[in-house]
């Protein structure tokens, strides 16, 4: 416990050069530094215990961006991948010796979002290794400008391995003027080595879903 400095602690204590030297001189010293020193381990702590929580701040909003990018390199939980050396030209020859693989396409929209979005066509059939393009189309049917962005995956997740995108609009806030309507397209192809995985024989349908949120308003 420290010792509180009150007037009781000001006592004559001895004498010296013919004057009196008193206890709570040196007691009021000895209290001011003890208080300085539990004052600076206090602000010591807040400091650690603030940058702890920035950090964790930090952390909570890179965890969405760092999860998807890791999404789109390993494609776990059937997101496709957009790694780019998956481009090279041996990866972009259609194997004609293998099945054709249906890719159906989906589409969803939050109900924050006064938009319509639906793909152009239902299905495509394509090789692996073979490219293909495809459209979705969406409409603001609102009076306003509104800014919508969109999350995407793949069924079965095992394929998400093997999508690979090109070119598509996911992740990327889309302006639409108030009645406007646009064509968002999806390049992709499916990764050749799928004709030689034993996991992926009994894939016959992949499907590719689309879901588009309110991002901000205008």
């Amino acid at each position: 416990m420290h010792k509180p400095c009150g007037p009781r602690d000001r006592q004559p204590a001895a004498t010296f050069d013919g004057g009196a030297v008193e206890k709570g001189d040196f007691s009021a010293v000895s209290c001011y530094r003890r208080w300085t020193a539990r004052l600076a381990s206090i602000r010591t702590s807040l400091f650690y215990t603030l940058s702890v929580a920035l950090l964790l701040l930090g952390l909570t909003y890179a965890a969405v961006p760092l999860y998807r990018i890791f999404c789109s390199v390993t494609g776990m939980g059937g997101t496709p991948q957009v790694v780019s050396d998956r481009f090279s030209p041996e990866h972009l020859v259609p194997r004609r010796d293998g099945k054709r693989i249906r890719v159906t396409f989906n589409s969803d929209v939050s109900q924050a979002l006064q938009w319509s979005f639906r793909p152009q066509q239902k299905e495509v059939y394509v090789y692996p290794g073979e490219t293909a393009l495809v459209f979705y189309t969406a409409k603001n049917n609102s009076d306003r400008d509104l800014v919508g962005i969109s999350t995407y995956n793949v069924t079965p997740n095992k394929a998400g391995a093997y999508f690979n995108k090109i070119q598509c609009f996911c992740f990327e806030e889309q302006l639409l003027r108030a009645g406007e309507e646009v064509d968002m397209p999806i390049f992709f192809f499916l990764d050749p080595d799928l004709a030689e995985e034993p996991q992926m024989r009994d894939v016959d349908t992949i499907t590719l879903s689309y879901t588009f949120f309110n991002a901000k308003r205008y």
